[in-house]
């Protein structure tokens, strides 16, 4: 498993930056660069599952890991949904499992600096890194777009 690390600065305060990423009205916008229908499952509480599901509803199982709001999030991979079911026992699933993407937001001077980190298997690597640059770029348009209203 190698670890993509992508950072970002944002034009608008951390809360702002915290209502995009885990807001469900916006992650929907900014999950699409991953896969077509993307949407997650959970209220975000320490401990809680957080299913991560395309329109075909295939995606993967995490646990919320830490959660200091507007400043930290973890969640730890715990496995895949293929065809409906729930799988821990693949070895696709067991090489993610206990990998973790976290999501770290700092303020200075009204302007948010986001560091995400996201474990991933080498074959979806490049793929997922280059995802990662656009949904980025998504949610800095969205959380500056709040700015406005």
């Amino acid at each position: 498993m190698r670890t993509i690390k992508k950072s970002i600065d944002i034009n608008a305060p951390r809360d702002r930056v915290w209502d995009v990423l885990f807001g469900d009205e916006y992650t929907k916008i900014w999950y699409e660069e991953f896969a077509e229908g993307s949407h997650a499952e959970t209220d975000w509480k320490v401990g809680s599952r957080a299913v991560f599901t395309d329109k075909k509803g295939e995606g993967m199982i995490s646990k919320v890991d830490a959660n200091k709001p507007n400043e930290y999030l973890s969640l730890e991979y715990l496995g895949f949904i293929m065809n409906g079911k729930e799988d821990y026992e693949s070895e696709g699933a067991k090489s993610m499992m206990g990998g973790h993407e976290t999501y770290k937001l700092s303020e200075k001077s009204g302007h948010t600096h986001l560091d995400i980190t996201s474990d991933m298997g080498e074959e979806y690597y490049d793929s997922m890194a280059k995802a990662w640059d656009k949904a980025l770029m998504k949610v800095k348009g969205l959380a500056e777009k709040r700015m406005v209203n």
